[in-house]
């Protein structure tokens, strides 16, 4: 850095040079040239090198890089026993993964007939929760730049599992985090109008490379799903406040559905590189014995901020807030809820709170 600010000082010299002076002038600036072509591979290599840095763990995560490192907090609910074999979410009906794979290939799914009802009624009721807890409803786009993947921390280092358009060089996102994390990038917010609560509904698309022989049958695991989002933008002091308020929420909705399910804290190796410390919602899913996420919630601290140039004014200066996400309702749900209220013959009672959305009051049942 030294001798190219020297290069720079001689290259501008005073008065007009001899011709010796121009020699050496030339000279100057050949050097200058290919010392700042050389500064600019090692600032790119620096920088991508720092972008694969993750968000430091907050010190109450756990340590491990399991599934099986988390932190259980609690258990909410008794899983449900049954006097007869339990079936799976296929083997209640309505899914038609066999036709996806003819069209679509593996992990694709139809979803047919009034189970496809009551998936769409399970997004309308998310929505409706958290519309009266204070977010905005955003139907934001599903195609978005490299600029918001890296900003949100999905890249470089998850660009295995995201889908690319190149042709027009965008990307399909996996969840509307990107899209509502982007939503005020290189924007200045008032602290006075913190927090900014969003509840975003899209199409979700990953790859989920690294999934090979993992959740082969049915939807637990798909390329393509249906997803409502939270996202918060709030000041640093409150992120915890904060997190612990979208833990309710999503802990509020799998109680109004009446599902047994437990809170634990991920340990630090499972986390992705944006979050500090993230809460995962797992319900009993009666076909597998044992509990399976089906909601996840992050503080992501300032690291997607700083990322996107997000900033708020703070007295006389310039802050990043904190930002926080949280999944409200996937078709996770609908597998935890068939599942855990399946009859004898195979059908399945529905909750009363999700009739007023359009689910049907009970699907009948098929002969196994």
């Amino acid at each position: 850095m030294a001798r190219a600010e020297a290069l720079r000082h001689a290259t501008r010299p005073k008065g007009r040079p001899s011709e010796a002076e121009q020699r050496a002038l030339r000279a100057a600036k050949e050097e200058l040239q290919a010392l700042e072509e050389e500064l600019a591979r090692h600032a790119r290599r620096r920088n991508d090198l720092l972008a694969r840095v993750p968000n430091p763990p907050d010190p109450t995560v756990p340590d491990g890089e399991r599934e099986e490192d988390a932190l259980e907090l609690r258990r909410v609910g008794e899983p449900p026993s049954f006097s007869f074999a339990v079936r799976d979410h296929l083997e209640l009906g309505g899914f038609d993964t066999e036709r996806a794979a003819r069209v679509s290939g593996a992990r694709f799914a139809y979803r047919v007939g009034p189970v496809a009802l009551v998936e769409l009624a399970l997004y309308r009721f998310a929505l409706d929760r958290l519309v009266q807890a204070g977010f905005v409803p955003v139907l934001p786009p599903v195609l978005v730049r490299e600029a918001a993947m890296y900003g949100t921390g999905f890249l470089p280092t998850e660009a295995s599992n995201l889908y690319r358009v190149e042709a027009d060089d965008l990307y399909l996102t996996g969840t509307s985090e990107v899209a509502l994390a982007a939503y005020h990038a290189g924007e200045v917010l008032a602290e006075e109008d913190l927090p900014l609560r969003y509840a975003g509904y899209s199409t979700c698309f990953r790859r989920e490379a690294g999934a090979a022989g993992r959740d082969t049958r049915g939807i637990f695991r798909v390329h393509q799903f249906d997803k409502v989002e939270m996202f918060v933008f709030t000041t640093p002091e409150r992120s915890r406040e904060e997190h612990e308020a979208i833990l309710a929420l999503e802990e509020s909705l799998a109680g109004a559905l009446g599902l047994a399910y437990r809170v634990v804290v991920t340990a630090a190796g499972d986390l992705g590189p944006a979050a500090a410390k993230k809460y995962d919602l797992e319900a009993w899913i009666p076909s597998q014995g044992r509990y399976r996420e089906i909601t996840s919630c992050s503080n992501t601290t300032d690291f997607q901020a700083r990322r996107l140039e997000v900033r708020m004014r703070r007295g006389g200066g310039l802050v990043h807030p904190h930002t926080l996400n949280g999944t409200a309702m996937t078709a996770r749900f609908l597998v935890a809820l068939l599942e855990q209220r399946q009859e004898p013959d195979g059908a399945v009672e529905l909750p009363e709170v999700l009739l007023p959305y359009g689910a049907p009051a009970r699907l009948e049942g098929r002969a196994p």
